[in-house]
């Protein structure tokens, strides 16, 4: 039995059970003392909505509101029921047959004059149906339609900064959520705030059928004069319908409080006191109300004393404005014999040393030109890759030389050079021809290889003219940093990067991606795979196919390779719409029968099965196939091998060191329909007669 009540919990029925008590309050006869507590509540209740929403620093800390206007409605309704019932029931009897609480507000705040409890109670029905409740549903109305208007731009932007880096997967799904909840609070509301406006309608209605039925039954049931019906059932209805009326009036208002919030920091007293506590606000206020003051005719006893007081108000937020600010506190010397974590490990992946003589180039206060070419850098690889690269590092380093840099994958030097922080390199591409007039340090780019000069920023235009290309130092280190990483995409992805894509996916087609993980893939074998596709250079930015054909290819079979394989087949049109256009032919290049089959057939590697190709036969065929590449010039279509599915993973290794442009396919990837064009056969004796005839297939 405590078992059981241990997994209820009352928060979960107290709901419910206000809601029984509400339907309660409306059929079943309710006693005059409880009828009390229930105003009592009723105000408090008011009051404690006002509060919350005044103390909000922004709407969307309160977005249960348009919920708890419409329960405090349905309270004050179901109250209204209730004191119906008494006051026809005990009017006669006099005030305390009705409640004290309705008693003292249909005696004690209109002075017993059911008369002047009509006027105000008419009144203050003007100011909450035509002032308060209809400005804030106007601008409840206009805020829904405006957010809504600007969601899509919205999540455009969000999408934009998790691709540029700029957001983790996290902070994204958490802002799509802030503004879906947004646009969901709004429109909630917009009507929301027609709760408030048919409260008022009906408390209205309810002060009519009070007084008709009172002077009813007062004279017929029983027995008294016009007079005494107006005196006792009048004054009731007037009590009753103030007593309603209070409370309808503070939720209008905290209604007209929530629509009508700008976001800020601050609550809505600091905000105002805020913006209200300029010295030059004041100053003004208090020459005009000396001015009229100073009218014979106005009565200076209260115009001068208000001035007087708006001027002392202007002194004090003057001399306020006027002091200094608190220093902030200076935070405690460290510690020179403490180490930091920070200190001995880097948790970046990609990190960029500087010497010291190059740090300049990440100061603030000369515009951080390399920081922003790093950040381009990234935001070009996401978009190439596929995924969000992981964010880079640059620091300062003294093991290398004042103007040299390096770059460092995973604390693994891939690349550097020698920079000239304050000079523009100028890179012989090959369109340089003839002696040039360039007065510079000779060097080499550090990228691809190609003869540079070091020069003066002067000799720019020189440069361009005599068909160099000029790049700041700057540019040096992005271009090299986007070369080294664009060549090993699957050394920067990992399980957060996945995790990042698979949330997105989810938003669209989540039971794509729980046919494939977390069973029968883990998070582990799925990231592997997915590093697999990259390293054959396959991006990754459309994932629904991707997993799509991996969640056919689980089916089948568990073994990694083997669902590298099936999944590429299943991507072979993709594959071949990137280097062929539609209807177009795409140029093949195949291997000798022989040749493949002594591939396939020769040497394996224990660890992966895979074949293992002789070095001089490997180093053959990446000639050949270079050199048909060089043949067909710059501006030919990109071919692509064609081979038996247990060759294409060695030959696709030996040809990215030697043609990472040839794309290297298994016959089962090419896609049926695809038309080709057999550019040459590798190890023919017609394609390589100058060979020896036991090396004529290289």
């Amino acid at each position: 039995m405590n078992a059981l009540l241990k997994e209820f919990k009352l928060s979960a029925f107290a709901l419910p059970a206000g809601i029984l008590t509400l339907i309660g309050l409306m059929i079943v006869p309710t006693p005059a003392l409880l009828l009390d507590l229930f105003f009592v509540l009723n105000i408090a209740l008011s009051v404690a909505i006002l509060m919350t929403a005044m103390n909000a620093e922004k709407p969307l800390d309160f977005s249960s509101f348009p919920s708890v206007l419409l329960f405090a409605t349905l309270l004050r309704l179901s109250l209204n029921v209730a004191s119906t019932r008494v006051v026809l029931v005990n009017g006669h009897q006099g005030g305390a047959a009705a409640g004290h609480v309705i008693e003292a507000f249909g005696a004690f705040l209109v002075g017993g004059n059911f008369a002047v409890g009509l006027f105000v109670f008419a009144i203050l029905m003007i100011i909450n149906m035509v002032v308060v409740t209809k400005g804030a549903g106007r601008v409840s109305e206009v805020s829904a339609r405006f957010t809504l208007d600007a969601l899509p731009g919205k999540q455009m932007a969000i999408d934009a900064d998790l691709a540029a880096g700029l957001l983790t997967a996290d902070e994204a799904k958490a802002r799509r959520r802030e503004v879906a909840t947004e646009a969901d609070f709004y429109g909630s509301m917009d009507g929301a705030s027609k709760f408030v406006k048919g409260d008022a309608i009906a408390a209205l209605l309810i002060l009519g059928v009070n007084i008709i039925a009172g002077f009813a039954i007062g004279m017929i049931s029983h027995g008294l004069s016009a007079g005494d019906a107006a005196q006792k059932y009048v004054t009731l209805a007037v009590g009753d319908a103030l007593v309603a009326q209070v409370p309808s009036l503070l939720l209008s208002i905290a209604a007209a409080v929530i629509v009508t919030r700008v976001t800020d920091a601050r609550d809505l007293a600091g905000q105002i006191g805020g913006q209200l506590g300029n010295p030059s606000t004041w100053l003004p206020v208090a020459v005009i109300l000396g001015a009229i003051g100073l009218i014979p005719a106005m009565p200076q006893t209260i115009f001068l004393p208000a001035a007087g007081f708006t001027l002392w108000l202007w002194r004090k937020l003057r001399v306020r404005a006027a002091r200094p600010a608190p220093a902030a506190q200076a935070p405690p010397p460290p510690d020179p014999g403490r180490i930091e974590l920070e200190d001995v490990s880097d948790h970046t992946l990609v990190t960029v040393e500087l010497g010291y003589g190059l740090v300049h180039l990440i100061d603030d206060r000369r515009g951080s030109p390399l920081i922003a070419r790093l950040t381009d850098v990234r935001k070009q690889l996401s978009q190439a890759f596929g995924f969000v690269v992981p964010q880079f590092r640059v620091r300062d380093s003294l093991e290398i030389g004042p103007n040299d840099y390096r770059i460092l994958l995973g604390g693994v030097p891939l690349g550097g050079g020698d920079l000239r922080a304050d000079q523009t390199l100028a890179i012989d591409a090959g369109d340089v021809t003839g002696p040039t007039r360039l007065k510079g340090t000779p060097t080499t780019d550090p990228s691809f290889g190609c003869p540079a000069l070091w020069i003066d920023p002067a000799q720019r235009d020189l440069a361009i003219a005599e068909g160099y290309l000029t790049v700041d130092a700057s540019t040096v280190v992005a271009t090299q940093l986007n070369q080294l990483l664009g060549e090993r995409p699957q050394a920067l992805f990992g399980p957060d990067e996945l995790k990042a894509i698979l949330e997105g996916v989810k938003e669209r087609a989540a039971g794509l991606v729980e046919a494939v993980t977390p069973a029968p893939l883990s998070l582990a074998a799925l990231t592997r795979l997915f590093r697999a596709l990259l390293e054959d250079g396959l991006p990754i930015g459309h994932p629904l196919p991707i997993l799509s054909a991996l969640a056919q290819a689980v089916l089948q079979t568990q073994d990694h390779d083997r669902m590298v394989e099936l999944v590429r087949a299943d991507l072979g049109t993709a594959m071949v719409a990137r280097i062929c256009p539609p209807g177009a032919r795409l140029p093949v290049l195949t291997l000798d029968a022989q040749l493949e089959n002594a591939i396939v057939q020769g040497l394996t590697d224990p660890s992966t099965g895979q074949p293992v190709i002789e070095p001089d036969l490997a180093n053959s065929i990446g000639e050949h196939i270079a050199a048909l590449i060089a043949a067909r010039g710059p501006g030919a279509a990109q071919m692509a091998l064609i081979v038996q599915p247990r060759a294409r993973r060695a030959l696709a290794a030996l040809l990215r060191q030697r043609a990472p442009s040839c794309l290297v396919m298994s016959i089962a990837e090419l896609p049926p329909a695809q038309a080709i064009e057999v550019v040459a056969v590798i190890g023919a004796p017609q394609a390589a007669p100058h060979f020896e005839p036991e090396r004529e297939f290289a």
